[in-house]
């Protein structure tokens, strides 16, 4: 049951593998599957599970998936997590929707659970970002978030001109607790725009 658990879990990383790099750990007899620590999957027996949000209530009234039921000292323990079916499987680009709405779930769970007091602890920063954040000026969290992600990125830009706008949307992701990835659509547009402006004017 390993073997097959195992294979899951590769296939699963490589679904997902846009949303970051994702660690699997033993859990309640399964497999949780997480990026930075927001779990927002599991493997049991072979199968996926991802986890249930407001985001895919949608697709969960209209298919009414298997909820996951683990054992936990002698115990049934039924996890907020739905199967992902065959079918769900062959859909790629709305499994892939799913699990970004799963984590980006998770890790409004996580931020509003724990306030990180440093800025390598935000979604998407590395001890790296956080260095050039402090010689760009931006100290801490709050100072983050007060003057958001589009003028930290102009501090950033003044001492590498080089930064892009990926940088643009993992910073947006960080103010607002998700992975650069499942940032809106919306939103997304409007941070492309305000970059195209701010290099025509430059």
């Amino acid at each position: 049951m390993k073997i097959i658990s195992y294979k899951r879990i590769y296939q699963s990383q490589e679904c997902f593998s846009i949303l970051g790099k994702i660690r699997s750990r033993a859990l309640f007899g399964g497999y949780s599957l997480a990026v930075d620590d927001a779990v927002f999957a599991m493997v049991a027996e072979g199968e996926l599970y991802l986890r249930m949000c407001e985001q895919n209530a949608t697709y969960q009234a209209q298919h009414s998936p298997q909820l996951l039921t683990l054992r936990k000292r002698g115990m049934p323990l039924q996890l907020k997590y739905f199967h992902v079916d065959a079918a769900l499987w062959a859909n790629a680009p709305a499994l892939l929707q799913l699990g970004l709405s799963s984590l980006e779930d998770a890790r409004l769970e996580k931020s509003l659970q724990r306030k990180p007091s440093r800025l390598k602890d935000l979604p998407n920063l590395s001890f790296h970002m956080e260095l050039l954040l402090h010689e760009a000026g931006v100290m801490d969290v709050q100072a983050l978030r007060q003057i958001g992600a589009q003028s930290a990125w102009l501090l950033l830009r003044q001492i590498r001109k080089q930064i892009g706008i990926n940088v643009l949307f993992s910073l947006e992701g960080a103010i607002t607790g998700v992975h650069a990835a499942a940032l809106p659509a919306l939103r997304r547009q409007e941070l492309q725009s305000w970059v195209k402006i701010y290099i025509h004017k430059w």
